[in-house]
């Protein structure tokens, strides 16, 4: 099917909205749409779309744009908890690795044998790549010192350049016993955190791009750990909301960052929009009893 719609502009796509149902003021609304694009926003205004494409009777502006706002605050809390989960396992990770290999390990296949060949060329490739980009200024000193022995940076710089997703792909790549040393610390499996790992990436991703979280479902699904009493009772977590994730995340700082006040942020965000339902991020009515909730953060 060819797709025919045209360009609209802003005039004509509040006209459009205004049309539909949507309660608003004219400028006001022309000056949201000039900020966060019409596809953007729709995202939010959807849950409020009654027969066709026509709005519930007295959806207003203030209400979809509140749950811009809320979404918009949830990735940068997201963003916060994932940041810091991101560099403790990279630590961790590294020590582990660099302390069994020696400071260039990554660089033989044998070191990272759950990588096929063709992906451990791929993945050294796509390091070089960003090495030769980078202009950090402990990378270009390297480059001056030891680029004409070395091609590459020991573990513990060139694992500063990884995004999220290499860094995944570099646990998963690792040995058994040390993917198993670095998951215990956390007391999952290894196919468990492999699998936070991936999930963690997706969501960074997401946010990163600003992309809506709120109501999202989850494609690439996290697994939840079977065996562990906390995740089913009283409360059964499951993956494929952002409430598992959140769960998640909360879980994982309670190690890496014990101290963290992330769960008062969060109850606090939630407290100013109080209107935004928890259901469509999929918290269940008795969320709160779920023991790794209600184990609490101190300070920061």
């Amino acid at each position: 099917m060819e797709y025919v719609k045209p360009a609209l502009t802003y005039e004509q796509q509040a006209a459009q909205l205004m049309g539909r149902g949507l309660v608003c003021d004219a400028d006001e609304l022309i000056a949201r749409l000039r900020s966060v694009s019409y596809f953007r926003l729709s995202g939010y205004w959807f849950p409020f779309r009654a027969d066709g494409d026509s709005f519930v009777e007295g959806t207003t502006l203030a209400t979809v744009w509140r749950r811009y706002t809320f979404d918009r605050h949830l990735r940068l809390l997201v963003l916060d908890a994932i940041e810091r989960i991101e560099v403790c396992v990279r630590t961790e990770l590294v020590y582990q690795l660099a302390h069994r290999q020696g400071p260039f390990g990554y660089q033989e296949a044998a070191n990272l044998p759950r990588l096929k060949p063709d992906e451990h060329a791929e993945f050294l490739q796509q390091l070089t790549s960003e090495y030769l980009r980078s202009r950090e200024r402990f990378i270009e000193h390297f480059r001056e010192t030891y680029g004409d022995v070395h091609a590459l940076p020991p573990y513990w710089m060139i694992t500063e350049l990884m995004a999220f997703g290499t860094l995944q792909r570099l646990y998963r790549g690792s040995p058994s016993h040390v993917k198993r040393i670095i998951a215990e610390r956390f007391g999952v499996s290894s196919v468990v955190m492999d699998s936070w790992l991936s999930t963690l990436s997706t969501i960074r991703n997401i946010c990163a791009h600003h992309s809506r979280l709120w109501n999202r479902e989850l494609g690439h699904r996290p697994k939840i750990p079977q065996k562990d009493a906390r995740w089913h009772d009283p409360v059964e977590v499951r993956g494929n909301r952002v409430f598992g994730v959140l769960t998640i995340l909360k879980y994982l700082l309670d190690d890496v960052a014990p101290q963290s006040r992330w769960p008062g942020r969060l109850s606090d965000l939630h407290q100013h929009y109080p209107e935004v339902p928890r259901t469509q991020m999929g918290y269940p009515d008795n969320w709160s009893d779920c023991p790794i909730w209600s184990k609490r953060g101190a300070t920061s």
